[in-house]
């Protein structure tokens, strides 16, 4: 259980503007792990509609169903049907190997979709013997918003490419910020380490809310945590985010779910008013998909 619009440095300090392909938050507070509710900010006691945003996360497996069946057709018309503004992509490879013909997912799923795409990779390795595309793998951002900004931040990881690992500072924590209707959103994308000692995760999850305390306004995290919701790891978590979707159903294995572990988590701005996890067998986790409501924020 396991990382491009642009290829970003492996510092956390250089931002650059996301590319488009295709035609086409933390302020902190006291929450538990449930749905976040957020209130409307009023003007000279007018009433300040909230926007609307639709945000999904979706592990695609390199783009395998729960069959092992490489189809990218197949993941791109299950990242369709979810009709969501924002959605956090794990497991996508960019030229990794056979198992995805060497394909470059995320710009390919960008073009399929008619989506802007920021991929961030976790690892970048030097091309496979006859090919000249250096080997990718990690977490990608699509949007049918305008991206504004876009960053691969450094957390903590475990690396799967060494025989002997240590945790170390690793790139492919992606955050876009995009804009909705005028109102600047964060959205981050994360895969957080799946083997069963959670102390890895526990590192990870403090490194992520330290990234996310640097910004300002609504912000949204989405991805594969390969933990649950109650699990000790993720409990820092929940007071400055909320879990957007408790009632929505397990996400892995897709067939037959048990755990649930993809995750969409919100900042107190946010007012989740939907999620779901939809059943699909497009990859081996199930997406989930949350309605939001964000209060108005330009800066």
């Amino acid at each position: 259980m396991e990382d491009r619009v642009s290829h970003r440095s492996r510092t956390s300090a250089c931002r650059i503007l996301a590319a488009v392909v295709g035609a086409a938050a933390v302020t902190l507070g006291a929450a538990s792990p449930g749905v976040a509710s957020g209130h409307q900010p009023s003007t000279g006691g007018r009433s300040v509609p909230p926007v609307p945003l639709r945000v999904a996360t979706y592990n695609i497996h390199a783009g395998a169903g729960e069959d092992d069946v490489f189809d990218l057709d197949r993941t791109a018309s299950a990242i369709r049907d979810l009709d969501a503004d924002v959605i956090g992509l794990q497991e996508v490879d960019v030229h990794w190997g056979d198992r995805s013909g060497f394909t470059d997912e995320a710009r390919e799923l960008a073009r399929r979709l008619r989506m802007r795409v920021f991929f961030a990779p976790v690892y970048d390795l030097p091309p496979a013997a006859g090919h000249t595309r250096r080997q990718q793998f990690g977490v990608a951002v699509l949007s049918r918003l305008p991206m504004v900004d876009a960053e691969n931040h450094e957390i903590t990881r475990l690396s799967t490419q060494s025989s002997d690992p240590v945790p170390e500072p690793a790139p492919g924590f992606a955050e876009v910020t995009v804009r909705a209707h005028g109102t600047l959103v964060h959205v981050y994308c994360t895969h957080l380490d799946y083997r069963p000692d959670p102390s890895v995760r526990r590192t990870q999850v403090d490194d992520m809310l330290g990234i996310l305390a640097e910004d300002r306004g609504p912000k949204v995290l989405v991805g594969d945590f390969n933990a649950e919701p109650t699990a000790p790891e993720l409990v820092r978590l929940w007071g400055p985010l909320a879990d957007a979707a408790p009632g929505a159903g397990d996400t892995y294995p897709a067939l037959d779910p048990v755990r649930r572990i993809d995750l969409v988590t919100v900042s107190p701005e946010v007012t989740v008013t939907r999620a779901r996890a939809v059943d699909t067998a497009a990859s081996d986790h199930r997406p989930v998909v949350a309605d939001l409501l964000l209060r108005r924020h330009t800066s």
